[in-house]
């Protein structure tokens, strides 16, 4: 189970970007990697096309997992995460800090 999915806030913890959070846009390669929005811009050039204009534009670039911890949404402290079975065979991320279910998997 990854700790990290889609549509989580998460805090970098190294680098230039330590200590800003940001919401995870894509999990790439079976969660080795997270792309997440205003956390490591990079400038791209773009050559002009028919539906686009040309020039320098930013996108997010991937990030490892191992350098984002997961913001509780119920306590929003950044904190690590448990794994729970609720429900018999559901399993369900759990914050380690406040102890709540953050979702059902």
């Amino acid at each position: 189970m990854n700790r990290i999915k889609k549509g989580d806030t998460v805090l970098c913890l190294r680098g230039k970007d330590k200590d800003k959070r940001g919401k995870v846009l894509k999990v790439l390669s079976g969660g080795t990697f997270v792309v997440v929005e205003k956390l490591n811009i990079k400038k791209k050039h773009r050559r002009a096309g028919k539906n686009f204009q040309g020039g320098i534009i930013e996108i997010p670039a991937p990030i490892p997992e191992a350098k984002l911890m997961l913001v509780c949404p119920r306590c929003g402290k950044p904190s690590r995460v448990r794994s729970k079975s609720v429900a018999g065979e559901k399993k369900a991320r759990v914050c380690v800090r406040c102890n709540e279910i953050m979702d059902k998997v």
